[in-house]
């Protein structure tokens, strides 16, 4: 299964794939249930802390099997409570991983690709360009490492995380096995616990993969959409001169139509000055999403050294949710949470050894240009 210098890290597999680790071990499956415990719920990584498990197993699952979580190489918090860690990955790599308190809620943005393989114009991580997937054991390791960070945890205190959103560096859809077994222990019972309504799927919209999805999991969706019409998309978003508005909407639909409850998806929006903030794109976006379930969340952009986009004012941000409340959308203002520290949505950038050379292209652009 192994090689003798390969070990399997246990902390990417969900209940099924555990179990049948064990199984190929020539152990009975309910170890599965015992080794997620230990890892998940109380973020043991020793085997010989696993005192319920047997000796000549810890002794069997050492040569074997490790459970690693990523290296914290930075951990500050916001003077608003929001907190940010930068993890190192392997082969130097890093990802950044943001908690946003909000009273008894808690939510974590977590990432699923070191850089993005996107190039979303109004977003830091894009311009990074993009090295890899991350791991399943590298994306449930960012919850690991923030669920360690507030142990031990007293009876009846409320978790310290209580959602999560797949909305950091990358886009998950294009990491699709490793995100999916990464929710799954995020919604497991015996590690996480969150409710499928808590864990939050957001997509620039791929389109085939979200059909996919609808087909292996029912986790609450998010769409990146940041644009009412297909001209303005392609220039914000290029993935959708592959996948227009209409076909990412249309499969939106088909992924809430297999839900078993009547759930909504969360439309975001970035609001960027003199780009897409204009009455009459408030308007065409009511238009576009006619007849979704759905929720719209407005960011205002939040700017960082190599773009040229602008925060939009208040008042026009303002302007373009009444429209939208008035024409019977539920239509929220994100709070930019962070930015003291570069944690605000779009700023989240690591350390990425850019394999598309698209982070050096852009560099080379910005010095030619007056």
């Amino acid at each position: 299964m192994t090689s003798p210098t390969e070990k399997t890290n246990l902390l990417g597999l969900p209940k099924a794939k555990l179990e049948a680790f064990f199984e190929s071990l020539g152990e009975k499956r309910f170890r599965a249930t015992q080794l997620l415990q230990w890892m998940h719920q109380r973020g043991v990584d020793d085997f010989d802390q696993m005192t319920n498990v047997s000796k000549p197993l810890r002794e069997k699952l050492k040569e074997v099997a490790e459970v690693r979580g990523p290296e914290v190489i930075f951990d500050e918090t916001s003077k608003d409570g929001t907190r940010k860690w930068v993890m190192r990955m392997d082969n130097g790599n890093s990802v950044e991983t943001v908690l946003i308190p909000d009273g008894e809620r808690g939510t974590l943005c977590v990432s699923s690709q070191i850089g993005c393989s996107l190039d979303c114009t109004f977003c830091s991580t894009g311009k990074r360009g993009f090295n890899r997937n991350l791991t399943a054991a590298e994306i449930i390791g960012q919850v690991w490492v923030a669920r360690k960070a507030f142990m031990p945890f007293e009876p009846g205190a409320d978790r310290p995380i209580t959602n999560v959103v797949m909305m950091g560096m990358g886009e998950p859809l294009l990491n699709f096995d490793n995100v999916v077994d990464a929710m799954n222990l995020m919604m497991e019972d015996l590690a996480y616990g969150i409710s499928k309504r808590r864990v939050t799927l957001s997509t620039s919209g791929v389109v085939p993969a979200l059909d996919q999805l609808g087909e292996v999991t029912d986790v609450s969706l998010a769409i990146s959409l940041h644009a009412p019409n297909d001209e303005l998309r392609n220039q914000l978003v290029p993935l959708n001169k592959k996948y227009p508005i209409a076909e990412l909407l249309a499969a939106t639909r088909r992924y809430l139509d297999r839900l078993p409850d009547k759930r909504k998806a969360t439309i975001e929006y970035t609001v960027i000055e003199g780009v897409n903030d204009q009455p009459e794109h408030a308007r065409q976006l009511s238009k576009v999403l006619k007849g979704l379930p759905c929720k719209i969340n407005l960011i205002p952009f939040n700017p960082f050294p190599e773009s040229d986009f602008r925060r939009p004012k208040l008042t026009a941000t303002r302007r373009f949710q009444t429209i939208l409340n008035e024409a019977g959308y539920i239509t929220t203002i994100r709070t930019t949470r962070g930015d003291d520290i570069d944690a605000a949505c779009g700023q989240l950038v690591g350390r990425v050894e850019d394999r598309t050379r698209r982070s050096q292209r852009y560099i080379q652009v910005q010095q030619v240009t007056p």
